[in-house]
């Protein structure tokens, strides 16, 4: 009589064993091989007039419009928690076609960067530069007469905003407007002022994306006809991204952005294979407010969910990362590593 063979005998045994590495929390820490920190994250905040003015914005949960006195207390609990930057929005108190308040001397982000340098935070202050937030019609420069954006008048108040941000104290400027040439008109005109040692990161790679609906109701940006689909990119295109930020290499970027992260997550594998500038990904605002919300309802855990996307976008070669979670990050970060310390 023939037996079958006993199953519990006849299996192969595997040889290799990745699981032996994933055995405790100490093991797993110590081969990890995407690490996040909270001194390559930046924080966006959005900064308005006022005194001891703190308020909520409804689509992105723990994230507050700043009067300057309370983003200084913001600031200073963030160098802290050892976030290494801040990414400043103004919210101006008049707009007009060109958006002049851009680069007024006395203008909100002018003022907020002035205090926070008097701080002397070891934080670097970065100052977004775009004319959407200042301009009446809400789209990143001044209009022809059809309606569309004048990219050459763009130019100049582009960079007379960037010359003044960085007088008043800007470590970095950070042209988001996608106008063609806008890297090189503003390193042109911080050189010819003497600011040659000011940062540009250039908002290489921006589509015209759907994620940005939040932001746009916290910075009261909204364009008021139409949308930035002939001036931002098409979200279809990975190629175009390659080459726009080819340009702005050869303009003079110091650091490359890719917005938004996890659907560009392409463009920052392939920028960090072609480039070796430093690279930002920005975890834009609708990509927070999904997590949050469907945290908020019980769907996810948000704090996993949130670490995995941000870790996402470090493994895909992000270096530097912009997210409206950096405080949060930075403090379950630094809980996790007393957790390993403590050997649970």
């Amino acid at each position: 009589m023939i037996h079958p063979p006993d199953l519990a005998t006849s299996i192969a045994r595997p040889t290799q064993r990745p699981r032996r590495l994933r055995r405790s929390p100490a093991l797993r820490a110590l081969v990890r091989e995407t690490r996040l920190d909270p001194a390559a994250l930046v924080a966006p905040l959005f900064v308005r007039s006022g005194i001891g003015i703190r308020e909520p914005i409804g689509p992105l949960p723990g994230v507050e419009r700043l009067s300057p006195d309370e983003l200084e207390r913001e600031a200073t609990e963030l160098v802290r928690l050892g976030v290494g930057g801040v990414l400043l929005f103004g919210l101006p108190d008049t707009k007009d076609p060109d958006g002049r308040g851009a680069d007024a001397d006395d203008g909100i982000v002018q003022e907020t960067l002035r205090r926070l340098r008097a701080l002397d935070l070891p934080l670097v202050l970065i100052a977004d530069t775009c004319l959407c937030e200042y301009t009446d019609h809400g789209h990143c420069g001044p209009l022809r007469a059809d309606g569309s954006v004048d990219n050459d008048r763009a130019l100049e108040r582009l960079a007379m905003t960037a010359v003044s941000q960085a007088r008043a104290g800007a470590d970095i400027v950070a042209p988001s407007a996608m106008m063609d040439g806008q890297v090189a008109a503003i390193r042109t005109a911080l050189d010819a002022e003497g600011l040659n040692e000011t940062v540009i990161m250039a908002y290489a790679a921006k589509t015209a994306s759907a994620f940005y609906g939040p932001f746009r109701e916290a910075a009261g940006s909204t364009p008021a006809f139409g949308d930035r689909r002939g001036y931002q990119m098409d979200p279809a295109n990975g190629r175009e991204a390659l080459r726009e930020m080819a340009l702005d290499v050869a303009e003079g970027a110091d650091l490359l952005l890719v917005k938004p992260g996890l659907p560009c997550l392409d463009h920052i594998v392939a920028a960090r294979a072609r480039f070796d500038l430093p690279i930002a990904a920005y975890q834009v605002s609708g990509e927070y407010a999904m997590i949050a919300a469907a945290a908020d309802r019980g769907w996810i855990d948000g704090r996993r969910v949130m670490t995995e996307s941000i870790t996402a976008l470090a493994r895909a070669g992000a270096d530097i990362v912009i997210t409206y979670a950096a405080a949060d990050l930075a403090r379950w970060i630094a809980e996790d590593r007393a957790t390993v310390g403590a050997g649970a």
